[in-house]
């Protein structure tokens, strides 16, 4: 599945240093890549605010975590977040998953976090 990208500079005089990005299908290790290369010249400048749309999201890899992982790092630097919003159940869980285990290594590989990721992604997309 395709990744759908929109970037949104807020007008907001208030917000100006705001960020909203739109993320729409799947955000995996195909994707991922067109994702930080759309990020790059925005973390490049002065944004210390950048949010992530998430509605459309239907799937999140390890590599999509990376990406966001990246981004949150870079904006902390400067005094600036990275904030998440509208989560799909699935992509939710992930994050869940992630928070719970803060800096544990428990899976043996990339492949196998994104195997497992993938099936506990899919529970949700296939009604189970």
């Amino acid at each position: 599945m395709p990744l759908e990208i929109k970037i949104k500079q807020s007008l907001d005089a208030a917000n100006r240093g705001a960020v909203t990005v739109e993320l729409a299908g799947s955000l995996d290790t195909a994707t991922a890549p067109e994702l930080e290369r759309q990020l790059a010249p925005i973390l490049d400048t002065a944004v210390t605010d950048l949010i992530f749309d998430l509605a459309d999201l239907k799937f999140l890899s390890s590599a999509g975590l990376r990406v966001f992982a990246t981004a949150r790092k870079r904006l902390k630097e400067r005094g600036g977040q990275a904030s998440f919003i509208h989560m799909q159940p699935q992509i939710h869980e992930v994050f869940e998953i992630i928070k719970a285990l803060p800096g544990i290594g428990v899976f043996k590989s990339l492949a196998e976090m994104d195997d497992y990721l993938t099936a506990r992604q899919r529970r949700h997309t296939e009604g189970s």
